[in-house]
């Protein structure tokens, strides 16, 4: 655990703005109830998401998500591995087919979402950590049963779009500042 909360320190650091996210992360994985790393705590858990940029940097593979039915990055839950990048790498990988991808291991976004109830599942927090993980090889996709569709979209796109998801435009506005396209 310690090197995740220095993960979330480091984090904290680079982005002084999100010091009450990075507290809410922490809090969790000090949790000593039910862990965190599993789906079946109902009171919130972990998972992890990739953004999930081509070679050259200029766009990100986004996956309609069938059960939320919105334009979102790869990720899922952690099913129990601590190791959040590994999660976020596995994740990328079963969701778009793609092979040849690197993941960072530095925390590129954190993001508490609302689940909402769906079936038997009730209503839950999702504390989404998100490392950048890039195509190094093919960047030709599969679409998977999560998805309804894949697509490769230009960041600078993905700020500019209004209707895009306020997370997605985070990610993405990061992304530019960090390779200096704004």
């Amino acid at each position: 655990m310690s090197a995740f909360i220095d993960a979330l320190d480091a984090y904290r650091r680079r982005h002084p703005d999100e010091v009450a996210t990075v507290v809410e992360f922490a809090e969790l994985a000090r949790d000593e109830g039910a862990d965190p790393y599993r789906r079946e705590r109902l009171e919130g858990h972990f998972t992890a998401s990739a953004w999930l940029v081509s070679a050259d940097g200029r766009r990100a593979l986004l996956t309609h998500h069938r059960k939320l039915d919105r334009w979102l990055q790869p990720g899922g839950h952690a099913d129990g591995d601590r190791d959040l990048a590994r999660a976020a790498l596995r994740e990328a990988e079963e969701e778009s087919g793609l092979r040849d991808l690197v993941v960072e291991a530095e925390l590129f976004d954190l993001d508490r979402h609302w689940i909402p109830e769906r079936g038997a599942e009730p209503g839950h927090w999702h504390y989404d950590v998100r490392f950048v993980v890039r195509a190094t090889g093919d960047e030709t996709f599969v679409v998977g049963e999560e998805s309804h569709d894949l697509a490769w979209r230009d960041v600078a796109d993905i700020v500019a779009d209004l209707a895009s998801d306020k997370s997605l435009k985070r990610m993405a506005g990061k992304w530019m500042a960090r390779t200096g396209s704004l």
